[in-house]
């Protein structure tokens, strides 16, 4: 999965309560965009269940991007960890 804050819809409104800005990097920085293999989305959503960070609250902005033939329903669409 590829988060790109530079694409979510609720940018500067949810950050403080996405694990983008708690774990990874706060969206003001210059490496907003990660690549969050299965193993790390499970950890992060293993996380989220037990409440020690915030969920993903990334919102896309219109169609998801493709990358490497990548596209719907192989992990590429943003949901939420």
């Amino acid at each position: 999965m590829l988060i790109d804050c530079d694409t979510c819809a609720v940018r500067d409104l949810r950050c403080g309560d996405c694990v983008m800005s708690v774990l990874l990097d706060a969206p003001g920085s210059s490496a907003h965009v990660r690549e969050v293999d299965l193993a790390e989305q499970a950890a992060l959503a293993a996380l989220a269940d037990s409440g020690l960070v915030p969920r993903l609250q990334l919102v896309r902005l219109g169609l998801p991007r493709l990358r490497d033939g990548a596209g719907p329903g192989d992990g590429s669409t943003q949901h939420a960890v």
